[in-house]
């Protein structure tokens, strides 16, 4: 991913990226009841990284394959590149946690750009207070070994009903996490800054009264030229302005 559309994911909701996948097809990228702990007021951005869970069974799962140092769940956190978001297949299932805070305490010192699963993570209360972006579904106290065995890293998962392949791009907001093809990220990261814009420029005509008919989606030329002229009237702290001057 570049620089530049990294830096414009950070300024734009998952909403509207939502809109711009929609409109070419993509129904389904938004990761199901994963919700943010502790929210840090900036979105998390960063490349796929995966682990995948399968259901445990009883005779492969006792506590004493944690002395492993080949373990799949130690190992992803020791692996997840910097920069990088670690996102779980945890089956949907937060009866067993995902990780805790300790791995979570590591990923964070190891540079990770967040971590997602569509299950729960237990010490939930010390996740909140870390400084690096956490989602999931609900605290979950029980070890990942009740329900689950960590199997596999880096390969293509399904988190939360979306389908995530390694090196797409994550991005979670304060609401809810996407993800955006890795193949058409720069084209989407320009796209949503420019319906950001023209959101901001909705929102205020809206506010002073004026109908939505015509203006939101813009079907006529009279607002196209409006919102040019109020685009070009902002100064330099506008989020359009400093996303253009950020972006390498």
């Amino acid at each position: 991913m570049k620089e530049s559309t990294k830096v414009k994911f950070q300024h734009v909701s998952v909403a509207t990226i939502a809109t711009a996948l929609y409109k070419r097809g993509l129904r389904h990228q938004v990761i199901q009841r994963a919700y943010p702990i502790g929210w840090k007021g900036a979105n998390m951005v960063g490349p796929a990284f995966t682990l995948r869970y399968m259901p445990a069974r009883e005779d492969r799962n006792g506590i004493e394959v944690f002395r492993n140092p080949d373990h799949k769940q130690r190992v992803a956190i020791e692996t997840c590149p910097e920069g990088h978001v670690l996102v779980m297949d945890s089956r949907k299932q937060a009866d067993a946690a995902s990780a805790g805070d300790i791995l979570i305490t590591r990923l964070m010192k190891r540079g990770a750009a967040g971590v997602i699963t569509d299950g729960g993570f237990r010490d939930a209360m010390n996740v909140a207070a870390l400084d690096i972006p956490a989602y999931h579904t609900r605290p979950s106290s029980p070890t990942n070994l009740t329900n689950n065995e960590a199997i596999a890293i880096n390969e293509p998962i399904g988190c939360g009903d979306a389908p995530v392949f390694p090196g797409d791009v994550i991005v979670g907001d304060a609401d809810s996490v996407i993800v955006v093809p890795a193949e058409i990220a720069d084209e989407i990261a320009d796209e949503c800054v420019e319906m950001t814009a023209y959101e901001e420029f909705a929102l205020e005509q809206v506010e002073q009264g004026n109908t939505i008919i015509g203006l939101y989606p813009c079907t006529k030329d009279e607002h196209r030229a409006a919102f040019e002229a109020w685009l070009a009237a902002q100064d330099d702290s506008h989020f359009y302005r400093r996303v253009k001057q950020d972006a390498p």
